[in-house]
């Protein structure tokens, strides 16, 4: 299962690579396999509605009519699409879930105004602190080279 994983994983790497140069083709393609996900979603909850109603209106239930699989293959080719561009998980989830989750921080939406201030407020000393070690490295350098 393991070399399942690291096969696609390198796979959508190369083509997310090749893909960022062209920014316009990989954006189309995106927006397709978005599309392409969600008509399948749609179609799929039509289909089951249809089933459920059909079933409560004679008690008889007739899919001859009613291509079942549309809707899950079109899910599947816009994951896939999805999946092979990256594009999957950044769509659906973002970038700034995933991180606060694996630092284990709250969501900004849930954080008191004083938590945000105080972040602000450490974030700010810290600039501070990086312009003096910068400062001193500035200074070191020059008198190593009165120095020579």
């Amino acid at each position: 299962m393991k070399f399942i994983y690291n096969f696609f994983d390198k796979l959508e790497d190369k083509i997310r690579g090749r893909l960022s140069h062209y920014p316009i083709l990989y954006a189309f393609l995106g927006g397709i396999g978005i599309v392409i996900f969600w008509r399948g979603v749609w179609h799929t909850a039509d289909f089951f509605s249809e089933v459920i109603f059909s079933f409560q209106r004679n008690n008889s239930i007739d899919l001859g009519t009613l291509p079942w699989w549309d809707g899950p293959l079109s899910i599947l080719i816009g994951s896939i699409l999805l999946l092979s561009t990256g594009l999957f998980v950044f769509d659906f989830i973002g970038t700034q879930a995933i991180i606060t989750g694996l630092k284990g921080e709250k969501r900004l939406e849930e954080k008191t105004e004083e938590e945000i201030r105080t972040e602000t407020g450490m974030i700010g000393e810290i600039k501070e602190e990086v312009e003096k070690i910068s400062h001193r490295l500035t200074d070191i350098e020059k008198d190593l080279e009165k120095k020579q």
